[in-house]
């Protein structure tokens, strides 16, 4: 009988094997610590040395974003969570573009220069800090699964705070692209005229492949970790959607917006969405020499004329 044992504990030991490395996969990508407050002279930016650059023009926005005037919003997950928002009205009535950043970003880092973008199109913006994130309840990302129903719910709260006649945009950089592409799978209400898609990677999987595979570490052999972890400790099926088959069913017009020096979400993923996209107005903005979340700092003018253009058309 001792190989009998020997074989149960050499399965409860490789079990627990498995756990424990989905568990620090789990840790790694989708668990983020609590944020500590900014004080009055604090800003942040992303990391990197292609973001040195634009450095003062980023703290520029955030130091308009906090003097502006704006209302703080509050609303309740679907799974209970408190999620916050910053409000920025440039006409009542106007169309108002519901904005989500990007992984391990929040609102103010990401979108305040968004503010500037959105008034310039005659818009009002609705800075939205994602779960896990900014000022928000939560400490897990799930990369845009359970962020996209966030999103919904955003919408629902912004036609009923508004009216029922209320123009909204969906706009979202980086991780926030995937969610609010995702988003358009759960059938929006009509309210949702336009989608703005930046820098969006094509699906979660493609996407930590590779970077998975950038850190010199055996991608396909530690993927299905990353995965398990997210369904044990996240409570989500990472492969539950992806933006690339949304896209394949998106019906409202969407813009892709997205640097071609793109070293982390490759530009090639949002011409292939474009290529793939569904819906019948789609349009693809290509900003020579942006990098990741760059585009609009690298041709601001550009980016605006483009969306004009893009508004013409719905």
């Amino acid at each position: 009988m001792g190989w009998l044992w020997w074989c149960i504990g050499t399965v409860v030991f490789l079990f627990f094997l498995v756990l424990l490395i989905a568990f620090i996969c789990f840790m790694r990508v989708f668990y983020f610590k609590s944020r500590k407050e900014l004080g009055d002279d604090e800003f942040e930016i992303p990391r990197g040395e292609i973001y040195e650059e634009f450095r003062d023009v980023m703290i520029g926005w955030a130091k308009t974003a906090r003097k502006l005037p704006h209302e703080d919003i509050e609303i309740e997950s679907f799974d209970g969570l408190k999620l916050r928002g910053r409000y920025y009205e440039y006409k009542a009535g106007a169309a108002i573009e519901l904005m989500f950043h990007g992984y391990e970003g929040d609102s103010e880092r990401d979108l305040s220069g968004g503010i500037e973008r959105c008034f310039a199109l005659k818009r009002n913006a609705l800075l939205i800090d994602q779960r896990g994130s900014g000022r928000n309840d939560g400490h897990i990302s799930s990369f845009g699964i359970n962020e996209r129903r966030d999103c919904k719910s955003w919408v629902e709260y912004a036609i009923k705070r508004f009216g029922s006649d209320v123009k909204l945009g969906l706009t979202g950089v980086s991780m926030g692209a995937a969610t609010v592409i995702m988003a358009t799978e759960l059938d929006l209400p009509e309210n949702v005229k336009f989608v703005l898609a930046d820098c969006g990677y094509s699906s979660a999987k493609e996407i930590l492949l590779k970077v998975i595979s950038e850190m010199k570490l055996p991608a396909k052999a530690i993927y299905p970790f990353v995965k398990l972890g997210a369904k044990v400790f996240g409570g989500f099926d990472l492969e539950e959607s992806s933006p690339i088959e949304a896209a394949r069913k998106c019906q409202i017009p969407i813009i892709f917006v997205h640097g071609d020096a793109d070293a982390f979400v490759p530009f090639e993923m949002s011409e292939r969405m474009y290529n793939e996209c569904g819906c019948e107005k789609k349009r693809l903005l290509k900003i020579e020499n942006a990098g990741h979340g760059l585009a609009y700092p690298v041709a601001p003018q550009k980016y605006i004329d483009e969306l004009k253009r893009f508004d013409a058309e719905l």
